[in-house]
């Protein structure tokens, strides 16, 4: 069982920056694949990123594609999503979430997941 607390939201211009990190409990960290998912009300929840445990393996949504960057330290029991370029059709609800197992990219796929902090991009 793994817990999950995300921090880093806020209101920023476009073009802008943020980090979001996401602190987990727990002592096998290590052992989960880590996502970031956002959603818009209305929508579906999208995957952003997700990284292996060892932090060699990453994915990212076309659209966020060489603008954010998924990494982990494993040591501190965190996850962090850098977010540069940042446009107003970014803004969204942005999810932490945890999985053990094979890797995987929808969000029903996720077995644990934080409260989600408010990203806000304003034109």
């Amino acid at each position: 069982q793994v817990q999950l607390v995300e921090s880093g939201g806020g209101l920023v211009q476009a073009g802008g920056s943020l980090r979001l990190s996401c602190e987990a409990s727990g002592r096998t960290f290590s052992s989960y694949i880590m996502a970031w998912f956002r959603q818009v009300p209305g929508k579906e929840r999208e995957s952003v990123a997700q990284i292996s445990w060892s932090g060699g393996t990453t994915d990212y949504a076309d659209s966020v594609k060489g603008r954010f960057t998924i990494s982990r330290d494993n040591a501190k029991n965190t996850v962090y999503l850098q977010m540069n370029s940042l446009k107003p059709e970014d803004t969204a609800v942005y999810y932490c979430a945890a999985r053990l197992g094979i890797w995987k990219t929808r969000f029903y796929d996720y077995d644990y997941w934080g409260q989600g902090t408010q990203v806000t991009v304003s034109s």
